[in-house]
């Protein structure tokens, strides 16, 4: 430094400082928007091409029937068995990537499944309640789930079923593990009468 020079005042450094700081959180500011507003355009996209597609799927499932609805009789009735849980959707039979989207049926909730004479009587949060009546069962047993949950070997209760002219399976995870035999049991309970008058007739 030559002599004479003075030095910056403390005031004027301060000021530079908060000049340069601020022009770069701008900056910042313009490149943080610049990414969420992309991240939300991506997002949209995604949105609206699974609600064409879930849109597309129920037009080409429009021939499948509406379940039966629970029985009056049956909500006050003593099941069989019984096991509160998550009611993780209807696929078509064979197909476990193929969700059933009509009705509901499609739809992953919490909720009870009973098993009684009838049938199993399928209670949802959020979603239509509905029968699967005793003649409509075909076969039961265990599995890892359907799309929309897949869990540990044999943590899913499978039910196949007719609705209509249509087989498909609905799968039930029960809250605890120790009630799928006892549902499996009654389960196959319920089919075996249900095979039997139909081969009578």
């Amino acid at each position: 430094m030559t002599a004479g020079a003075s030095l910056p005042a403390p005031a004027e450094h301060a000021a530079v400082a908060e000049l340069t700081l601020g022009t770069r959180a701008t900056d910042m500011t313009g490149t943080y928007l610049g990414y969420l507003g992309i991240t939300v355009v991506i997002v949209a996209a995604l949105v609206f091409l699974i609600w064409l597609g879930w849109r597309g799927r129920k037009r080409r499932q429009k021939d499948v029937p509406a379940p039966q609805e629970v029985p009056a009789a049956l909500l006050e009735a003593e099941p069989r068995a019984a096991a509160e849980g998550m009611v993780i959707g209807t696929v078509s039979a064979g197909d476990y990537l193929d969700r059933v989207a009509v009705h509901g049926l499609g739809v992953r909730t919490n909720g009870r499944l009973e098993v009684h004479p009838e049938g199993v009587a399928i209670f949802r949060a959020g979603a239509p309640n509905y029968l699967i009546g005793a003649q409509s069962l075909q076969h039961v047993r265990t599995d890892r789930g359907v799309v929309g949950k897949f869990v540990e070997r044999d943590g899913a209760v499978i039910i196949g079923w007719k609705l209509g002219d249509h087989s498909v399976e609905t799968a039930f995870r029960a809250r605890h593990a120790s009630a799928h035999q006892e549902l499996l049991a009654e389960l196959e309970s319920v089919i075996r009468p249900s095979d039997e008058e139909s081969a009578r007739s």
